[in-house]
């Protein structure tokens, strides 16, 4: 994943910095979603007592960048599972044990799909969560 993001970098003219670096290998290595906080704190581990808008800008790129996602219903942040350039993404969030699956559907659901535009509002991308609970859970 480090080895797209540097590759993505080149291809876009943007330097991948230290930080960005390692709080794409931070996210991409933990078992469950990390609040920033929590990326914070293990940033602190790589760098000497970086400052929270260190962390704030890596995961502001990184989101736009398509490279992690935020869980929004947990405040969270998690490594993108499939190709970081997709317009939408399903998230199943377990209540009982927190693991997060992304999923992807490839279109949006035509029904709303259908309201969007019949009210004129062009989708730029999209994302749903989903709770419940996982089969381990269940």
């Amino acid at each position: 994943m480090i080895k797209t993001l540097h590759a993505y970098g080149k291809e876009i003219g943007h330097r991948i910095s230290a930080p960005r670096e390692y709080v794409l290998g931070i996210i991409a290595s933990a078992k469950q979603p990390m609040t920033a906080y929590d990326v914070l704190d293990a940033l602190g581990k790589k760098l000497d007592n970086p400052k929270p808008p260190t962390a704030y800008r890596a995961l502001e790129f990184l989101m736009k960048h398509g490279f992690i996602h935020r869980i929004e219903s947990l405040n969270a942040y998690i490594a993108c599972a499939e190709d970081h350039q997709h317009r939408g993404s399903q998230f199943m969030i377990c209540d009982g044990c927190g693991k997060v699956e992304e999923v992807h559907l490839c279109h949006i659901p035509d029904s709303l799909d259908k309201q969007a535009q019949a009210k004129g509002f062009t989708l730029n991308h999209w994302n749903a969560e989903l709770h419940g609970r996982c089969r381990k859970c269940d």
